[in-house]
């Protein structure tokens, strides 16, 4: 067992070191949360609560008892959205077309504004979810011609399942995705053309199967490697169409890809402890990421009674920083991240603020 975790480890970090090769544009995932950010959007490794449903369903094993989360609303904006909203105010922060005259205003500055809910169900070794979301990026042109956009609104059910072997230091999980998609990825739409969804956007269905794979030592510290191939075989969204919106135009093929992190868990005291971990994301598809920057993260947390979580790390090359306070019924989550959305040669950082509250039982 110490043999093929040292050689896992190895394996990670030579990945992390030499894969070489060209994509411009932010890296965006299925699902990322508060607690991911806060600690450098590193968490495939460390996740132990409903989001490994998503995040890593081989972690639905470190699960201990069965819960559900009711309301977990989770809002996140970009530094300028602020400034958008008092150039000129809009009602829907996720439509392009209310945010547009904004963005007119401050043309070449980058729109970011998400919202998602995740009531679910889990347990040691099973859950099941509902994933709902809305996520706009955008940018107008220096000249006010063209829309730089990025816009999804998912909705998604999903079920998992994991097995334990060797008292649990080997968990293999999987998830089963079904989600319907509604998506605007124009890098120059016109400004001056429609704006609104029911004529930009594309929408369909696509079922969807991520693995985990977790492998635990135990000694001190709990040393422990993952990974998580996503999307296996590619996810498609072609399976139904015409259910949100009437159109001919499907959502964007996502590739196939894999995530490999490590992590280690010291016990402090009595009532305090902590994680550490990395993660590099896209080893499938680094070949089309210039900027290898954007694959690479870090982070810590520290643990105290369990009511009290600070965190830190490192994303993309910029900091990140979250605090918790959980009840056993109650929980909020507060972080800041940066996000790389420009390029290797020219780096631009999107600061960002996301918050979430859930009730669980």
């Amino acid at each position: 067992m110490k043999r093929i975790l040292w050689i896992a480890l190895f394996q990670i970090f030579a990945l992390m070191a030499f894969t070489y090769e060209v994509n411009a544009r932010e890296r965006r995932s299925f699902y990322s949360g508060v607690r991911c950010q806060a600690m450098g959007g590193a968490c495939i490794a460390v996740t132990n609560d409903e989001t490994a449903l998503i995040v890593n369903p081989a972690a639905l094993g470190k699960l201990r008892d069965f819960y559900g989360t009711i309301i977990d609303p989770e809002i996140e904006l970009g530094y300028n959205a602020p400034g958008f909203y008092s150039e000129e105010a809009f009602s829907n922060p996720f439509s392009l077309e209310d945010v547009a005259p904004a963005l007119d205003k401050k043309r070449s500055s980058y729109y970011h504004a998400k919202a998602q809910v995740f009531p679910s169900f889990v347990g040691r070794n099973f859950g099941v979810g509902l994933y709902g979301n809305y996520l706009l990026d955008a940018e107008m042109s220096g000249d006010g011609t063209t829309i730089d956009t990025y816009y999804r609104n998912d909705v998604a059910f999903i079920l998992g399942f994991n097995f334990r072997f060797w008292d649990g230091r080997i968990k293999l999980g999987f998830n089963t995705k079904l989600i319907n998609r509604i998506e605007v990825d124009n890098q120059t739409l016109s400004a001056t053309g429609p704006l609104d969804y029911d004529s930009i956007a594309s929408e369909g269905v696509g079922l969807s199967t991520d693995v985990g794979l977790i492998l635990a030592a135990p000694w001190k510290f709990l040393p422990t490697v993952t990974a998580v191939v996503r999307d296996v075989g590619g996810t498609s969204f072609d399976q139904a169409n015409g259910i949100r919106l009437d159109t001919v135009n499907r959502p964007n093929l996502i590739k196939q890809d894999i995530d490999v992190a490590a992590a280690l868990f010291p016990i402090h005291s009595n009532n305090i402890r902590s994680a550490w971990t990395v993660e590099y994301r896209g080893l499938l598809t680094s070949g089309d990421e210039e900027d290898k920057a954007k694959l690479i993260h870090g982070g810590f947390e520290l643990n105290f009674g369990d009511a009290f979580f600070f965190r830190g790390g490192y994303n993309q090359r910029y900091w990140t920083a979250g605090f918790e306070y959980s009840t056993e019924h109650f929980q909020w989550q507060l972080a800041s991240y940066g996000e790389e959305v420009g390029t290797q040669d020219e780096p631009k950082e999107d600061r960002r603020y996301t918050m979430k509250f859930a009730y669980r039982f």
